[in-house]
């Protein structure tokens, strides 16, 4: 199968440039292994079960054998030789001046004992699974980059063919790459379904080798489902697995540590500025998938589904978009928070950049919804100003002044055309996003 560039392979340009090492991670099938083989002369596979138990025993006793071969050298799931990662790190060491020369790849975050930790050798990279834009179903016609960095650039216009129906198919076959080489539907469906049988029956077993019953995974995986981009309480989805199994929260939180560890759930951030100092922030976590197809096939939903439950989409829609996002922020140094205060004033999410710009986003399945959601927007602005203007007026106020947002943006699932408000929000259809 042709290899698809990823958003990430111009990060991963910048970093080969300045660090000998590059650690890719990432959920299992997002491409981790395929990205790195795309730059490396020598693939060293330990799940290879023709060459593990040799490539295993050379790692035990002797693993700078390894680096004799040809480079760049990927390793791939690494974590099955520990001692790689020391070694790699002092051949970083003895020769600085040599970047991009080792990649290694994993599909957990489980920490493995090394005695360094390669802070300045071996830098670390999240690979999402597909965006919209990388599955061309987005045709990219609006640039969320270009929206930051050129006053001239004009999103305005830009058609998207991407139908509703479109999106209840995307959402539940995800984005694995897997699935490009498949020709049939419902072949491409089967990949999500798979990936959740595989994350309960296997690998959160194989993770660190502790014993997890099945069961309480898959209703803990159907209890996030039913929360999917939501600030839910933990304690209101510990309450769905104990209606049913006796287990503890100090138990079903190792196992949501567990799920975290392997990339299959993930809690957004709260952006918390304190611009209101008699309003409560609500600074809970949003709960989401990092893709939302392995929460409906723990809901055991097909696209089909959603013709009668467009409610539930809109959860997993939001969740679809903020899995895009964060696949940009990782090639762009950003970040994707969000906003709440217990006024009711929100916003779905916030991609920040490193210097500090902003966009206040909203995301929103109907073009119905724009009205309400660009008065939210423009109520945010203007508690920001209103703040600011009371910093700047009481040289004693407590406060400081907040940068006002950089763009505020309304993301729309079934938007035909992208276009700006009179107040300046910009309306972009999903079908025509990118990073």
């Amino acid at each position: 199968m042709e290899y698809i560039r990823r958003l990430i392979d111009d990060q991963l340009d910048r970093k080969s440039e300045s660090f000998g090492a590059i650690h890719i991670v990432g959920p299992k099938g997002s491409g981790k292994t395929r990205t790195a083989k795309e730059r490396c002369k020598t693939v060293i596979e330990f799940q290879d079960e023709e060459k593990r138990a040799g490539y295993l025993a050379v790692a035990q006793t002797s693993p700078n054998l390894f680096l004799n071969n040809e480079k760049p050298i990927l390793f791939d799931e690494w974590q099955d030789a520990p001692k790689i990662w020391g070694t790699i790190r002092k051949a970083c060491d003895d020769a600085p001046e040599d970047t991009g020369r080792y990649y290694l790849t994993g599909s957990t975050s489980q920490k493995v004992n090394t005695p360094h930790t390669g802070t300045g050798r071996i830098t670390e990279l999240q690979l999402y699974p597909l965006t919209l834009w990388e599955t061309k179903e987005s045709n990219g016609t609006v640039s969320l980059t270009q929206l930051f960095e050129n006053p001239e650039y004009n999103s305005d216009g830009k058609l998207s063919t991407l139908r509703l129906e479109d999106l209840f198919f995307a959402v539940c076959r995800g984005g694995w790459p897997r699935c490009i080489a498949l020709q049939s539907k419902e072949a491409k469906l089967e990949i999500a379904k798979d990936y959740y049988r595989q994350i309960c029956n296997k690998d959160v077993q194989a993770l660190d080798g502790t014993n997890r019953n099945p069961q309480w995974v898959r209703t803990l995986l159907w209890s996030y489902a039913r929360n999917m981009a939501t600030l839910a309480k933990k304690k209101k989805i510990y309450a769905d697995v104990q209606a049913n199994h006796s287990v503890s929260d100090i138990t079903l939180a190792s196992y949501v540590e567990a799920l975290e560890k392997l990339y299959v759930i993930k809690d957004i951030d709260a952006w918390t500025p304190q611009i209101r100092s008699r309003t409560a922030i609500r600074a809970s976590k949003k709960h989401i998938f990092v893709d939302p197809s392995i929460g409906l096939a723990a809901l055991g939903i097909g696209p089909d589904y959603f013709m009668n439950d467009l409610d539930l989409f809109g959860h997993v829609f939001e969740n679809l978009v903020i899995r895009d996002l964060l696949a940009y922020a990782e090639a762009h140094d950003a970040r994707v928070m969000h906003y709440s205060d217990d006024t009711g004033l929100e916003a779905d999410a916030i991609y920040q950049l490193a210097d500090g710009r902003y966009a206040l986003i909203e995301i929103k399945t109907g073009e119905h919804a724009v009205p309400a959601a660009e008065k939210g927007l423009l109520k945010f602005r203007e508690l920001i100003r209103n703040h600011n203007e009371e910093v700047t007026k009481n040289p004693e106020h407590p406060g400081v002044k907040y940068r006002e947002p950089d763009l505020m943006i309304v993301i729309c699932a079934n938007a035909v055309m992208s276009y700006t408000t009179e107040n300046g929000v910009k309306v972009i259809p999903i079908g025509c996003l990118k990073d």
